[in-house]
């Protein structure tokens, strides 16, 4: 039976033109990967607000889905709000929990969204409205099923709300590989930090990736989450790092080799991706997906 990914491409946010958020490269990746024949395709289900309140401030969840957050809050999340974010919003993190329920089931579990790791408790920021990571680890807590985590987030920007969101969590491994020069501009701590000088290229980037990969296996989590952002390509608009699609590759197997030596249940998400053309992007994130099934078994 084919391996399903989690998508939420066809709930559509309405944007002004010229706006940043690179929507189509989430249908763009769906296509490319249907055209491999490896994997089956789910509609992502709708996350239920009582879990993301687990998770977050729940006058801020409140706000969001009825459309009466201050117009300040809207502007640090980047999105017009309408009632197609609010669906997209639910769906995404929807995806990242029900790749976690096929992670239990099958090992590993993979959503084409999710990775929004830029939002905060009470506060998105950077196209992140609810920080999927967050919400699934309070559910997984609830649910006993895990109680150690580790998050391994390689997008170009540091997950600033993931880091803060569990500083103090001695239960939680965030790791972060990211740019010194970009966004966020106020980095917050992650566990691990390890960042890059602008048009850093494949061979100091995965030297530093493969040294720092052992002290996630030393942490012994219980289930991991790969924040796969691809927007360290040289070709992307807002990285201002300097990786080919083979670094990339090699970044994604790495990590993948460490999870199954491990044994342990892993949730890929998507992340951030800018290139132009945006199909760049879209076949970055789809050989992230490949990786993951040439590694390990369905």
């Amino acid at each position: 039976m084919a391996r399903a990914l989690f998508y939420c491409d066809h709930h559509e946010i309405p944007l002004p033109e010229g706006h940043k958020f690179p929507k189509h490269k989430y249908r763009l990746l769906r296509e490319a990967l249907r055209r491999d024949g490896v994997f089956q395709f789910m509609e992502a289900p709708m996350a239920d607000p009582d879990d993301i309140r687990a998770a977050h401030d729940p006058a801020y969840v409140k706000g969001f889905l009825e459309g009466t957050l201050p117009p300040a809050a809207i502007r640090r999340i980047g999105f017009p709000w309408s009632p197609g974010l609010v669906k997209r919003t639910l769906a995404s993190v929807g995806g990242t929990l029900s790749a976690v329920e096929q992670a239990f089931e099958t090992g590993w579990g993979g959503t084409l969204a999710g990775g929004t790791h830029h939002a905060f408790y009470a506060e998105g920021s950077g196209f992140c409205v609810f920080n999927d990571f967050a919400v699934s680890i309070a559910k997984i807590r609830r649910d006993a099923r895990a109680r150690r985590f580790a998050i391994i987030d390689l997008d170009v920007h540091q997950g600033d709300g993931t880091a803060l969101l569990f500083e103090k969590d001695p239960e939680v491994l965030t790791l972060s590989l990211h740019g010194r020069n970009n966004f966020p501009f106020r980095k917050q701590r992650s566990k691990i930090d390890i960042e890059f000088a602008d048009k850093t290229s494949d061979a100091e980037y995965l030297a530093m990736l493969r040294d720092v990969l052992p002290r996630v296996a030393e942490f012994a989590p219980e289930f991991v989450f790969f924040q796969s952002g691809v927007d360290a390509l040289a070709s992307d608009a807002l990285g201002r790092l300097s990786l080919t699609h083979e670094g990339l590759r090699e970044r994604d197997l790495m990590v993948f080799d460490l999870v199954r030596s491990m044994g342990t249940p892993l949730v890929i998400t998507l992340g951030g991706g800018y290139s132009h053309p945006i199909e760049l992007t879209a076949e970055a994130h789809a050989g992230t997906f490949r990786a993951a099934a040439a590694t390990f078994p369905r």
